[in-house]
């Protein structure tokens, strides 16, 4: 009799701490779930304020917040912060963002406008680095326009720069610069002159432009247009006066 109760017992220990064990991990379990559920509920801790850095003019604050909320669940937990960075460089004028979590329920987000030097083949934009880029250019913006084949971005962007760093001595600025698929040059500048640079030594060419210029403005006529692809000298062609359209 004694023999049996002392084997019975610890079986009832067995069974009791197995049963104490399963009751707690039912209680963890239950606890994770409601825990997931609580983290998945936006209206328990939403992503309260989207806050901004950065030097910018051209970027809203709406269209980041839009960006951010539109393909993100609104539980500052799930939140994905590679695909909200890759959501706000998708904007038009952001060229890169960083994005972190702001505990408890924010964001910061510095952001890197683009840089835009001119407008690309009419229909885009080409910031400092010779990247193109599409966005609408707001209202006061002025930019050169330049035209030239795809993939030509960096070779105009540097044919411009090198130019307008001569031009600006003379007092001339560039308003329109076309690269063509021969890579010949085409330049008009801020008065509407235009000038044929051709292929090759258009540097060399655009100094002749500059040290004749001011013999050409001594007569009555005004030059329209300028070829100076010629080895030494150069082609004008003349605005007509009154007297010769009437």
């Amino acid at each position: 009799m004694t023999q049996l109760m002392v084997r019975e017992k610890p079986r009832l220990g067995l069974w009791l701490g197995l049963g104490f064990l399963a009751a707690v991990l039912l209680m963890l379990g239950y606890g994770v779930y409601q825990l997931n559920d609580w983290l998945e509920d936006e209206q328990r801790l939403p992503v309260k304020a989207i806050r901004l850095s950065g030097d910018f003019q051209f970027i809203s604050a709406q269209d980041v917040d839009r960006a951010v909320r539109q393909n993100q669940p609104g539980s500052f937990f799930q939140l994905d912060v590679r695909q909200a960075k890759a959501d706000i460089e998708a904007l038009p004028w952001v060229y890169r963002a960083s994005v972190r979590k702001d505990w408890p329920n924010n964001l910061q987000v510095h952001l890197v406008e683009q840089v835009a030097v001119a407008r690309w083949n009419q229909d885009m934009l080409l910031n400092d680095k010779a990247e193109s880029f599409v966005a609408r250019v707001p209202q006061g913006l002025v930019l050169p326009d330049l035209f030239g084949p795809q993939g030509s971005e960096q070779a105009a962007l540097d044919g411009y720069r090198a130019m307008l760093a001569l031009l600006q001595q003379s007092g001339f600025s560039i308003s329109e610069l076309v690269l063509t698929e021969r890579f010949a040059w085409h330049v008009r500048l801020n008065n509407e002159l235009e000038l044929n640079l051709g292929r090759s030594e258009f540097i060399d060419r655009l100094q002749r432009f500059v040290d004749i210029y001011p013999l050409l403005m001594q007569g009555e006529r005004q030059p329209e247009y300028v070829d100076l692809r010629y080895d030494t000298g150069l082609a004008v062609g003349w605005k007509q006066t009154d007297k010769q359209q009437s």
